[in-house]
């Protein structure tokens, strides 16, 4: 069994890794870390995990990391690049911010507003998209995690641009997100009576999830690419749905989607012209992607759905996790998602 540590335990992704690891069959946790509620029980802080039997929590730099194989940092943005510093340098671990996964320093600073303060672990760490980066993501010792938005758009795009189907120059993004991507910690504007009920955009043409796009996108298209992307918050707990606006053939599209995730198993094209929906993917790993032909000739509109804490978070990074421990990608990920 692989010994695991969850630094930051008390937040949302840290739960969902606790969750997903009590019922893995290569794993057991060896430590859950939360400096603000150290000496507490995880059951105190999440009650749906009171009937498991798990360490108490504690600080990070109170873990013994020589009984520890892999480590998932749950910690907040700005925050991990100090803490991934300080620990053994033969731990894996797997990072769930934000703080690896601009691979150009200069991009990092142009967007968190400071200077990266690991550059050689940014240089080192490999990009968590898993199913486009699995051969690097085995042999590496850290994985940075997508961002949740980012991940939802690259399902629906990469494909497309590394196939030549769509125009680079054409690619708008419209995107709806749950109120946990947000996090745990308290927030005025996250207040129920703040959300519930109505839907807005934020962040407009500057969310930090936006550099990610440009990143992949240049990549899979061999040129610099630079989309638009305007995310929204509704008031449902979890999901993601991606509403992406190409140039291109559906029929093509639809196509070029279909063969590049007919092995993936995490991946699910839904028949073209069927839009996929959040309930649909709920509690699961599980990605659905949709083609829909546009009214007009020649334009498409892509759609993919996943669930921000497993596949834009928690479940991604075990699958990650899965690979660097050398364990069967799949293992532990396989629930089907909650409905209704």
């Amino acid at each position: 069994m692989a010994k695991i540590a969850i630094l930051g335990a008390s937040g949302y992704t840290g739960a969902e890794l606790t969750r997903l690891i009590a019922t893995h069959p290569g794993m057991e946790i060896a430590a859950l870390t939360a400096d603000r509620r150290a000496g507490e029980s995880m059951a105190a802080v999440f009650p749906h995990l009171g009937h498991l039997r798990l360490p108490t929590l504690t600080r990070i730099e109170d873990v013994d990391f020589s009984a520890v194989d892999l480590a998932f940092c749950a910690l907040p943005h700005a925050t991990t690049q100090e803490v991934v510093s300080a620990l053994p340098r033969d731990l894996k671990v797997v990072d769930l911010s934000a703080d690896f996964r601009l691979r150009d320093p200069a991009v990092y600073a142009e967007w968190y507003g400071h200077a990266h303060r690991a550059l050689d672990l940014q240089a080192e760490a490999v990009y968590g998209l898993t199913e486009f980066y699995r051969d690097a993501i085995r042999p590496a010792r850290l994985v940075a995690g997508t961002g949740c938005n980012a991940a939802t758009g690259m399902y629906a795009v990469l494909p497309l641009l590394a196939a030549g189907v769509i125009d680079p120059d054409e690619i708008i993004i419209d995107l709806k997100t749950g109120v946990s991507g947000a996090g745990r910690a308290a927030k005025e504007a996250m207040l129920f009576t703040e959300v519930s009920g109505g839907l807005h955009a934020y962040n407009v043409a500057k969310h930090r999830h936006t550099a990610e796009f440009d990143q992949e996108f240049s990549r899979a298209a061999g040129r610099a690419v630079v989309c638009s992307f305007t995310p929204h918050l509704i008031p449902m707990n979890r999901g993601i749905l991606a509403t992406v606006y190409v140039h291109g053939d559906a029929a093509a599209c639809h196509a070029a989607l279909a063969a590049r995730y007919a092995d993936e198993p995490f991946i699910h094209m839904l028949p073209q012209g069927q839009p996929p929906q959040t309930r649909h993917v709920s509690g699961s790993n599980y990605v659905h992607v949709g083609v829909c032909a546009d009214r007009r000739p020649g334009r498409t509109i892509v759609f993919a759905a996943l669930d921000n804490l497993m596949k834009g978070a928690s479940g991604q990074a075990m699958q990650n996790a899965n690979l660097m421990l050398g364990l069967a990608e799949t293992q532990g990920l396989e629930a089907a998602p909650l409905f209704p």
